[in-house]
């Protein structure tokens, strides 16, 4: 059965962008986060560092928009524009040390979504293989995941290449045939894609079929049937495995298990076998929703994870901005995520959808109208706080393959959350978060450590601020709204 979207809007609809309204009543389940008036103000809790591990948390993910799209997701422009192209020399320096690396000094996002045939979308001669649109392109991107440390690139499919598709086209239709020797010439053909990005120096950590193969948009898509995909599946995903064997290879991209796709996979067992993960899109959704539901009730032991998190109706908020930090904790804690991906690192400042899609804003040279972001020149970029700052804390404090431990707590609230892990160096961390809009919360909170332990504080206009020391094993933390804190054993 699959899980049902807010309000039981589907995707298709919320990407409307004439139906503002629409939009906004699909997301209204994040129009009402505060509790209710007999909202607690103080809760106990015990961090298990005693028991067993829960799962590795491998790092966090995003999107990079290396290509232009038209303002609202309407269309594929001619318009070279993009991130790295866009930026000058210092401002990619400091874009690779402050967002993406999260000013860490070694390693701070793992993944690069990147989107085939969207954001990557030039082509050869025969109109079948993907390839840069525009000189340099892939020499940026493999610019960009070398000095910014990421470990590889989720490879994913907006749509293949227009040689392979019934309308010819990037926008809408579906494959041109499903017939045996298609399917198989096109498997060699999306193996040739990686090889492709893999000769420029972009390595490929994920893979995927295809970004949400339900949905036709007016942006680069290719629709599939839950028959055509496992056909299509079957075909491509052995070809990749062979070639690519370390590669992740996910499903659908969209619904995981949840949907009839993912139903027509868990029904095939040669497909199910080449399944590593299961990735959904719950969207700007309330981040109760991980609590409410269990996307690993079929996942046959395979991880499931949010692979694209933005608000889809061009807007954020202070309280989003906790409701981000929380889907990301709720997804770790309660359906054992080993990873999360937001959308966009940075979005331009040309485009309606850049607020709610990214964690900054970047000037291209099309855009001389500076009535708007007045503060950042061409070829620059700034930070989108309410986004940013909800992730900010995970990519500095939890590095690559932090370790989760389960956390005894008097009650599961749904505005006040804790995750707890241990870096790789087996130093204990803590997140807590508070969502309440008006009151302030107080944990307690036992590390099982007489140790010290440092705070840092983020929050809609609030990033990395030092709240000092407190002293285990017991810690008292009263934190304000709206706020997000993390608390990290020193030394």
């Amino acid at each position: 059965m699959a899980l049902p979207e807010p309000n039981g809007m589907s995707r298709r609809s919320l990407l409307r962008g004439a139906a503002i309204a629409g939009a906004g009543a699909a997301l209204s389940p994040l129009l009402n986060l505060s509790s209710t008036a007999a909202a607690a103000t103080a809760g106990s809790y015990t961090i298990r560092f005693d028991q067993a591990a829960k799962q590795t948390i491998l790092g966090l993910g995003f999107e990079i928009q290396s290509d232009s799209i038209g303002s609202g997701n309407n269309g594929l422009p001619d318009t070279v524009s993009g991130v790295p192209h866009d930026l000058t020399d210092s401002e990619l320096t400091r874009f690779y040390q402050q967002m993406l690396m999260g000013g860490r000094s070694d390693r701070g996002f793992r993944y690069c979504r990147l989107a085939m045939g969207l954001y990557y979308r030039g082509l050869d001669s025969t109109g079948k293989h993907i390839q840069d649109r525009f000189p340099g392109q892939g020499a940026g991107l493999a610019d960009m995941m070398s000095r910014a440390h990421i470990e590889g690139t989720s490879v994913e499919y907006w749509s293949p290449a227009p040689g392979w598709k019934s309308n010819n086209s990037y926008i809408g239709g579906s494959l041109a045939s499903f017939d045996a020797q298609f399917l198989a010439d096109f498997g060699d053909a999306l193996v040739g894609d990686l090889d492709h990005l893999t000769a420029q120096g972009i390595p490929v950590s994920m893979w995927g079929l295809q970004n949400e193969p339900r949905n036709s948009t007016p942006y680069s898509s290719c629709v599939y049937s839950a028959d055509q995909y496992l056909a299509t599946f079957k075909a491509v995903a052995p070809k990749i495995k062979s070639k690519y064997p370390n590669v992740t290879v996910t499903a659908d991209s969209q619904d995981g298990w949840g949907g009839a796709i993912g139903q027509a996979i868990i029904a095939d067992s040669t497909a199910l076998s080449y399944v590593d993960a299961w990735t959904y899109h719950r969207i700007g959704y309330d981040s109760n929703y991980q609590i409410d539901n269990d996307f690993r009730r079929q996942a046959f032991g395979k991880p499931v994870f949010n692979n694209e998190f933005e608000y889809l109706d061009n807007q954020t908020s202070d309280v989003r901005t906790i409701n981000t930090a929380q889907s990301i904790m709720n997804w770790m804690v309660f359906q054992d995520a080993p990873t999360w991906f937001w959308l966009h690192a940075l979005k331009p400042t040309t485009n309606a959808e850049s607020p709610g899609y990214s964690l900054g804003f970047w000037r291209p040279p099309s855009d001389t109208d500076f009535s708007h972001f007045p503060n950042i020149p061409v070829g620059h970029w700034d930070f989108n706080p309410q986004n940013w700052n909800a992730v900010a804390g995970f990519v500095k404090y939890m590095p690559w393959d932090s370790v989760r431990y389960g956390v005894d707590e008097s009650a599961v609230l749904r505005d006040q959350r804790i995750m707890a892990w241990k870096t790789p160096a087996g130093k204990p961390v803590f997140a807590i978060t508070n969502r309440s809009a008006t009151d302030s919360f107080t944990y307690t909170v036992d590390t099982q450590t007489a140790a010290a332990f440092e705070g840092h504080r983020y929050g809609p206009s609030t990033n990395n601020q030092s709240l000092g020391f407190k002293t285990g094993p017991s810690l008292t933390l009263t934190v304000p709204p709206l706020s997000i804190e993390f608390w990290v054993r020193n030394p």
